[in-house]
């Protein structure tokens, strides 16, 4: 198998579990939770101030910004996802890169998919007094989160690559000096 081919595996593959297992949640609670109820599974009621699941919509962008946006957010979307798998095979061995391109692949097509079918997200997870979302919202902040860990690392690396490069100049031109 070519290795673009296995650039296209991984990417659908990673992506393709996390849309499934976003749109399953969604309808799971569009299903079994009525819209602006709440739910804790038997024994975590101690974590209701804290966390719980709800039954929410959001026609903007995660975690409710930017409301009544939902024709933009779909051309984003589209875009985005074209973009991601237009460049996806074109990464070098990056692992940062090619995790948060799926994720955030992941989670603009998790919320198209709603957009598309009915005009709005469903949202569910709320935490505390943070906006309520869902688990594309999550693989889209993740998605970031891992770019930024892997140019931080990759910054770090060459750096260090370059004092070590500095420093075997430097010795090289010691060692070639004259004696006094």
């Amino acid at each position: 198998m070519n290795q673009k081919v296995k650039d296209y595996v991984m990417l659908f593959g990673v992506a393709g579990a996390i849309v499934a297992l976003d749109q399953w949640t969604k309808w799971w609670v569009r299903e079994n939770i009525e819209f602006g109820g709440q739910w804790l599974p038997q024994g975590l009621n101690w974590l209701y101030p804290y966390a719980r699941i709800v039954h929410w919509y959001n026609s903007g962008a995660a975690f409710g910004m930017f409301q009544n946006g939902n024709l933009v957010f779909m051309v984003l979307a589209f875009i985005v996802i074209g973009a991601i798998i237009y460049y996806f095979p074109r990464v070098e061995e990056d692992w940062s890169l090619k995790t948060a391109m799926s994720l955030q692949l992941a989670g603009a097509a998790g919320n198209l998919i709603d957009r598309l079918l009915s005009g709005k997200v469903t949202d569910f997870i709320s935490i505390w007094t943070f906006p309520v979302f869902n688990i594309a919202d999550a693989s889209i902040s993740i998605g970031v989160a891992a770019l930024l860990l892997g140019v931080w690392i990759k910054d770090r690396q060459e750096k260090a690559q370059s004092a070590a490069q500095q420093a075997a100049l430097l010795k090289e031109a010691d060692s070639d000096a004259p004696a006094n």
